[in-house]
């Protein structure tokens, strides 16, 4: 009963289930592109959120995982603070169900509120449909969905 209850409160926050496993290409440390008009340019990943792992092993992302991030490069307002953000696209090449392999040309994120909602309001560049169907708010702001 409380699963169901929280699985509904996820989805009513726009954060919807993990589909099948992705390969996650994005370490700590990883430096990402800001894809949205926030005034941010480049993204350190700092922590991968809900991230569980063996002992010593670095947190690492995937497309549609929520992050911590810290801004290197951008206004003045939005240098060395720490937001949180959901990837958009990676490097590393991932498969989907289909059997399709996708990779992109660059790892990508967008700055969200702790409370799942964009901080921009306009995103450049292409999103990987996995980060689409699990934050529908930037699917709706996204211009091209691949």
């Amino acid at each position: 009963m409380a699963a169901r209850a929280k699985q509904r409160a996820l989805i009513a926050r726009g954060m919807l289930g993990h589909g099948p496993k992705i390969s996650r290409g994005l370490p700590t440390g990883a430096l990402l592109k800001c894809a949205d008009n926030t005034g941010a340019r480049e993204l350190r990943l700092i922590q991968v959120m809900g991230y569980k792992g063996g002992l010593r092993r670095y947190p690492s992302a995937a497309v549609g995982d929520r992050i911590i991030v810290s801004v290197r490069h951008g206004s003045p307002d939005m240098r060395k603070k720490i937001f949180q953000a959901v990837i958009v696209r990676q490097r590393k090449p991932y498969r989907r169900a289909e059997g399709i392999w996708v990779q992109f040309e660059d790892n990508a994120a967008v700055i969200i509120t702790p409370d799942g909602e964009m901080k921009g309001s306009e995103i450049r560049g292409p999103v990987a449909k996995e980060a689409a169907e699990r934050w529908p708010r930037i699917a709706s702001a996204a211009s091209i969905i691949i």
